[in-house]
């Protein structure tokens, strides 16, 4: 059993070594978990059912929308061309 502190230096160390300076330096997965929620966040923006998502990240779906549910982005466009047919236009 690790603890926390050492399991910090170690994920810093491994970020340090493959990630570019520039990224490295950035607040892009300072921790383990942020690249749980970057990956998950993803998932849930490419369009994958929620449902699976929360199965293959071993969450409910109601846990899985109450963290996630604001970081779904750039969708809406499609979903109302799905839900009023494809001559749908956006108003400008």
């Amino acid at each position: 059993m690790l603890s926390g502190s050492v399991l910090r230096r170690i994920w810093d160390k491994a970020r340090e070594n493959v990630l570019p300076p520039h990224v490295y330096h950035s607040i892009a997965g300072e921790r383990v978990y942020d690249c749980r929620n970057v990956c998950l966040t993803s998932w849930l923006n490419a369009g994958i059912p929620s449902a699976t998502v929360a199965y293959w990240a071993g969450n409910s779906v109601q846990v899985l929308l109450a963290v996630y549910a604001r970081c779904i982005t750039g969708r809406e466009a499609d979903y109302k061309r799905r839900a009023y047919g494809t001559h749908y236009h956006l108003a400008a």
